[in-house]
């Protein structure tokens, strides 16, 4: 027992938190965390947050709730609660959860801070034992970092080395209490099932088999760093300033390379691992479809796809091709699905023509079908669906342009072209697009 807070201190020896965030369940691991932060804020001055998350997913919730406030105040931390909704979308309960739990911890780091989690030795051979269930290679089988990058902050487990009976034995010592989960008992989960049925039988054959796991897990990532450094500069070249991905490049490279390539290319952008036969199918049926294909494979979160040869991503978003809104001068509107916001403005260095404008009524729409019009510099009015193509407009962001309509007639497209018929020198379409 007197062990655990030795192995606290050491895992926030070298970092220099502005502030540090414990994830608080409820549970028995979390619970002795917020323990040992107790004592870690008397000791050194430094600014404590827990931060509980309610699922909804169980009917004890509302009382976890009211446990880990108890719990905190006693401890004299401050809580902050975070409800969320689950939306399945074909992931797991557990998974959704889980994904759900990391998005609302994150709303309450910033730059410098610390995020602990409560992970322990057993949750680190339930980890490992998941990946090799689904054949996962060294990435997957390096199962959690002792610390890592979040969000900014920093992502601490300061138990992983300790064992579930040492924690049990602390949080029996010290006379705390916690909250069960029942969820945890239900075997049809498979961590569950690992947890309940075959982490006891291993424990008894091999009593030091979560050591030769985390040794495991550390060669494993050790590899999984070496081949990204190796490649690092490689996938550098590869990839294009919009983060999209060469095609003739890849295809330079061998089947090897190429797949390491690829997994490194979602790992830069924080999206989660596609399997082995996914990837086979991003080369096979997105990068080398027929030419005039428009290949897209979908993937959780979004899609794969191919414009003018090179591979993107395309995160999943709403649908927004029947929204419409009437716009007027020096007025700023809020676009839909996180776009921004747009404004009209009189200005002397404007491209519009204010008498033009006046004519109709003005509306922003984001469908373009069946709309021509003549932008300014060419020699003809042409349908929109050509123009997109001759500005090189990849087909899923066609109907995520504010489209400026007077009338009936197409103004101008928000930061790509005005109409010839509304030039002028009044009046500028202004968008303000999140970063």
């Amino acid at each position: 027992m007197d062990a655990l807070f030795p192995a606290f201190n050491r895992s926030l020896k070298d970092v220099k938190a502005n502030k540090i965030v414990l994830a608080l369940s409820g549970g028995m691991d979390s619970r002795v965390l917020l323990d040992l932060l107790h004592r870690y804020q008397n000791e050194n001055s430094v600014s404590c947050l827990a931060v509980h998350v309610h699922h909804g997913l169980s009917a004890n919730a509302n009382h976890w709730v009211q446990q880990c406030q108890q719990w905190c105040a006693d401890a004299g931390i401050e809580l902050a609660v975070e409800y969320v909704e689950l939306s399945l979308k074909g992931q797991s309960i557990e998974e959704c959860a889980r994904e759900a739990r990391y998005q609302a911890l994150a709303k309450h780091l910033g730059m410098g801070d610390v995020l602990l989690t409560g992970q322990h030795s057993d949750d680190q051979l339930e980890t490992f034992l998941l990946a090799l269930k689904r054949g996962s290679g060294p990435k997957g089988l390096s199962a959690m970092a002792k610390q890592m990058p979040f969000q900014g902050a920093t992502l601490i487990r300061p138990l992983l080395d300790v064992a579930r009976e040492q924690i049990e034995q602390y949080a029996q010592v010290k006379a705390l209490e916690w909250v069960e989960d029942e969820s945890n008992q239900d075997t049809r989960f498979d961590r569950n099932f690992i947890r309940h049925q075959v982490t006891p039988v291993l424990k008894q054959r091999w009593p030091h088999i979560h050591s030769a796991v985390q040794r495991t897990s550390e060669l494993c990532a050790e590899q999984e760093a070496l081949l990204e450094e190796l490649l690092s500069s490689t996938l550098a070249v590869a990839t294009y300033d919009d983060s999209s991905l060469s095609i003739e490049f890849l295809a330079q490279q061998s089947e090897r390379v190429r797949t390491q390539l690829i997994r490194m290319w979602f790992a830069a952008a924080g999206l989660k691992m596609p399997s082995r036969e996914h990837i086979a199918k991003i080369w096979l049926e997105v990068a080398l479809a027929r030419q005039d294909a428009n290949p897209i494979l979908n993937l959780n979160g979004g899609q794969v796809r191919r414009f003018s040869e090179r591979l993107y991503w395309v995160s999943s978003v709403e649908d927004i091709s029947r929204w419409q809104s009437r716009i007027q001068l020096n007025q700023s509107i809020d676009l839909p699905d996180n776009l921004g916001a747009l404004k009209l403005v009189n200005s002397p260095q404007g491209k519009l023509s204010l008498l033009a404008l006046q004519s109709a009524p003005l509306t922003i729409i984001f469908d373009p079908e069946g709309l021509s019009a003549h932008p300014l510099g060419r020699g003809h009015s042409r349908k929109l669906k050509k123009l997109f193509q001759e500005y090189g407009i990849p087909s899923w962001l066609r109907r995520r342009l504010p489209i400026l309509i007077c009338g009936d007639q197409v103004v101008a497209i928000a930061n790509l072209f005005i109409d010839v018929h509304f030039s002028g020198q009044d009046c500028e379409l202004i968008w303000d697009k999140p970063l």
